[in-house]
């Protein structure tokens, strides 16, 4: 019987249908499906979207070293104005009008911003690379789900190459039982019984085929290649076995970390001093002369020095959200590497039962055998009929079946743990 959890992949396996060229070769390697499936899911497109906002967002934050040019204007209404307190015989003083315009432009340029717009970039790229790792996480899940199916593939042909097999044994012992027919030593039933068995084999290799061909369509789909029926998938080795944790979760949860670092110092540095150099020119009544009742236009610069002292009001909150931000990402890594050496704990265990199962497995094989080549002498000197001997073939079926399935487990189980480690 085919594994539980490699039938089970059947139902959540959902990927968007794709046009293909042919593969070129007639062979496949799990080294290949994973970097095809990889190189083709639909997340892989995110990768470029996460490079270009971030370029964008880098050129944005370059502007602020720039000059900023703001271009402002006004009209007041005010109940006073200035005037002067004094009456000089023969000199009509005036006096200003109450509504008074302004137009005007001004050109600032950052000479200290405290670091502000290096932070930023900064947090930009940091943010970028927590994204960025965000979907490496994503796209190293599929490894878990190309490794299934391929795997359960495997598993098929083994079945598929021990179902003929066994067809040969009953062939075997359905020739035999025609010919002591033919002597009259046998009943015709023994043959019948025979031959039904061998029609129930052929009807094992149609199921073991569809299954096959459905694993082949979703795999397919994953490596975006057509595969067909004649595809052979080659067996890997067993990998190399490492207990380094190089899972990429684990740089997503340093990175993010980072991040709330770069964070922690845009908030300190948004509220240092702030030092420009300014220009301002325009047009108004008055102008700079507030004597005088007419449009004139003007101009003054210099230097100025602002401290965002408001800023301080919410430095200290803003400095403990943070701090909360930091210790629920350290939260999530403890979490998952608790969850992952569970994991890897469970793999280990079952890789040791595989390991012990198939130290017995050729010896039960050798064994059934030796009774099965006994039973068909049996059988051809009539001495049991074809049911006894059928019941011998389906036992060394099973032994070498059990072989099989106890093979790919391990291996699977292997590079489960290769998957667990990240490695």
């Amino acid at each position: 019987m085919i594994n539980s959890r490699l039938l089970a992949i059947c139902v959540w396996i959902s990927v968007p249908l794709i046009t293909t060229a042919q593969l070129p070769d007639a062979t496949l390697t799990l080294a290949e499906s994973q970097t095809l499936a990889e190189e083709n899911y639909p997340l892989i497109k995110q990768r470029n979207l996460i490079a270009r906002s971030t370029q964008y967002a880098i050129e944005q934050a370059n502007k602020g070293y720039l000059p900023q040019i703001n271009i402002s204007g006004q009209a007041t209404y005010q109940s006073e104005v200035t005037k002067i307190p004094i009456q000089v015989p023969g000199i009509d003083i005036p006096t200003l009008d109450k509504d008074q315009y302004k137009l005007y432009g001004e050109i600032n340029q950052s000479l200290f911003d405290g670091g502000s717009i290096k932070l930023q970039k900064q947090a930009i790229e940091a943010n970028a690379q927590v994204e960025a790792q965000a979907l490496e996480v994503e796209l190293y899940k599929i490894r878990e789900r190309v490794n299934q199916l391929f795997f359960g593939i495997l598993l098929l042909d083994g079945q598929l190459g021990q179902n003929e097999l066994a067809k040969k044994d009953i062939q075997a012992g359905l020739d035999k039982t025609n010919a002591a027919i033919t002597n009259g030593t046998a009943l015709k039933s023994n043959a019948s019984l025979l031959e039904a068995e061998l029609l129930k084999s052929e009807q094992r290799t149609v199921e073991l085929q569809a299954t096959r061909s459905a694993y082949l369509h979703m795999l397919s789909q994953f490596i975006n290649r057509p595969l067909d029926a004649n595809v052979r998938l080659e067996r890997p080795q067993a990998p190399s076995s490492s207990s380094e944790n190089n899972r990429p979760e684990l740089d997503w949860y340093a990175l993010q970390q980072n991040s709330i670092d770069v964070d922690r110092k845009l908030l300190t540095a948004k509220n240092l001093p702030k030092l420009n150099f300014f220009i301002q020119g325009g047009i108004g009544r008055p102008a700079l002369n507030m004597l005088s009742n007419e449009f004139d236009p003007y101009y003054y610069g210099g230097i100025r020095l602002s401290i965002p002292i408001s800023g301080f009001y919410t430095l200290k909150k803003e400095k403990a959200l943070l701090d909360i931000k930091t210790k629920a990402v350290d939260v999530q890594r403890e979490s998952f590497l608790f969850n992952n050496e569970l994991t890897l704990r469970q793999q280990n265990t079952e890789s040791a039962k595989y390991q012990r199962l198939l130290e017995t497995d050729d010896r039960i094989i050798a064994l059934r055998s030796s009774v099965k080549e006994a039973s068909l002498a049996q059988l051809e000197n009539g001495v049991i009929n074809s049911a006894d001997y059928l019941r011998e073939v389906n036992a060394e079926d099973n032994a070498k079946l059990a072989k099989i399935l106890h093979e790919l487990q391990w291996l699977m189980v292997q590079y489960d743990i290769q998957h667990t480690n990240g490695n």
